[in-house]
């Protein structure tokens, strides 16, 4: 029997046994025999309904066609439920990036090889001079995030014939807030923050190695509104050089040194101008490194000629505190960077030698791109036409002035004043091609010229580059 058949029954049962008795209290028996009749003709109504419903359910009755499976109640209460099934979409971005709901991976990669020239004095007795090249990075890593606002980022580098942890933290953001824990920068300087295949020449400012100038191991927090940049963090030291077992000061068991840092940034913008005002402090207490001496230090420009043209003697000192200042400005393909630090090394029972480098620049992109500014440094020239859709790709000029002084209280370090003059060709976003040529005028050079140590010297350098 079906569905429609049996409500069709069960109401005329259901009239037809209604109690006599109940029926006489309200209506006389004429009206009560009518009634009786008219429910039999309805009763025998439903008798013959049934038996033809009965007859037609041995056919096979068409089906009504079923929702869309993705709109069905139950489609959607699946679709909805958090533990659904999640697919993983594939995008690229120089690499292959992974991306499942809120979680994602980005898997980074870089190379960049070297070479140069560097033109001395003829009484400059010191191997670095001549032609010298090298593999200046390998680097390998990945980054994402893990949903929740937690992220992560891991790079290894092969570097100076070592293998190096580079930025290997994990984040949590959520509203203005970032708080990152690992091996990342300290915020010393907006030149060390811009990432080493973003920056306009080839290497950064000569104080930015001198002061040791590193990502070390530690746990910061950054807050971001409007035109207001804050950073602030305590760090030991970097990953590498804590894992140093041997013994002594110098050894990454013995490695309780440790740092307090921060940044503060202005960004306003005024129309079409980008603005960068920019102040960081920097305290450092070496404890147990403090036993052994320490060095300020410089190369003539080209990382791959590593003899140090700069260096103060040695340097048995207990903390060190140095602070920075940074003015910066885009328009269009238009930017301007000055920056001043100063370094002071805090000696037992002797006066306290302050340093200073400093640096400041003027750059353009011919084909009308800019660099770009985000979170308190500038970002990387992206080609508008390039090279295989119709244009040739991207070009940037830079002239910049280097400064640096590692003399003072007794302290005989040389000084540098260095002119730099970058082009840098993009013919394809990630891929990167850099021609700089470097004047370095030196005093009291650590390396001498026939007994000279007042001299310049001449450097020619180049870099083919991938960075994703």
């Amino acid at each position: 029997m079906t569905l429609r058949s049996r409500l069709a029954k069960g109401t005329a049962l259901a009239l037809a046994i209604l109690p006599a008795s109940a029926m006489a209290q309200t209506i006389d028996a004429t009206e009560a025999a009518a009634m009786r009749a008219q429910i039999a003709a309805l009763k025998a109504q439903v008798d013959r309904l049934e038996a033809r419903l009965n007859g037609a359910g041995t056919t096979t009755p068409t089906a009504a066609p079923m929702p869309p499976a993705a709109t069905t109640p139950m489609a959607v209460a699946a679709a909805s439920s958090p533990k659904a099934e999640q697919s993983t979409s594939i995008g690229w971005k120089g690499g292959p990036v992974f991306t499942r709901g809120d979680a994602s991976f980005h898997v980074k990669g870089r190379i960049q090889y070297d070479a140069g020239l560097l033109m001395t004095p003829a009484g400059v007795n010191d191997r670095a001079k001549g032609y010298s090249n090298e593999l200046r990075r390998l680097r390998l890593g990945g980054e994402g995030k893990l949903g929740a606002g937690f992220g992560y980022k891991l790079e290894l580098e092969l570097s100076d014939n070592s293998v190096e942890l580079v930025d290997t933290f994990i984040t949590y953001e959520k509203g203005p807030w970032l708080v990152t824990l690992g091996n990342h920068n300290s915020f010393q300087s907006l030149d060390e923050l811009i990432s080493d295949t973003g920056g306009a020449v080839m290497e950064r400012a000569a104080f930015t190695d001198a002061f040791g100038f590193e990502r070390r191991l530690g746990l910061s927090a950054q807050y971001r509104s409007g035109i207001l940049l804050a950073q602030a963090g305590v760090f030991s030291d970097s990953a590498d050089s804590l894992t140093n077992a041997s013994d002594g000061a110098n050894g990454g068991d013995e490695n309780n040194s440790f740092s307090v840092d921060g940044r503060v940034v202005l960004a306003p913008k005024l129309g079409e101008t980008q603005l960068h005002f920019a102040a960081s402090g920097h305290w450092r207490d070496l404890q147990r490194l403090g036993e052994a001496p320490q060095r300020y230090r410089q190369r003539a420009y080209l990382h791959s000629a590593n003899s140090r043209f700069l260096s103060t003697p040695p340097i048995l000192a207990e903390r060190e505190t140095s602070y920075g200042l940074e003015f910066a400005g885009e328009r269009g393909p238009l930017w301007w960077v000055g920056e001043a630090h100063w370094l002071r090394a805090v000696r037992p029972g002797l006066s306290d030698p302050t340093f200073f480098g400093g640096y400041g620049e003027v750059g353009y992109v011919f084909t009308g791109e800019s660099r770009g500014y985000k979170n308190g440094i500038f970002g990387v020239v992206k080609p508008d036409s390039p090279v295989g859709s119709g244009g040739w790709g991207a070009l940037q000029a830079t002239v910049r002035y280097d400064y640096l002084s590692l003399n003072d209280k007794g302290i005989v370090g040389g000084t540098q004043n260095g002119v730099i003059a970058a082009l840098v060709w993009t013919p394809i976003e990630y891929v990167r091609f850099n021609l700089n040529y470097a004047h370095l005028a030196y005093t009291d050079a650590a390396i001498t010229a026939g007994g000279r140590r007042d001299y310049s010297v001449d450097v020619l350098g180049w870099r083919a580059e991938l960075d994703f």
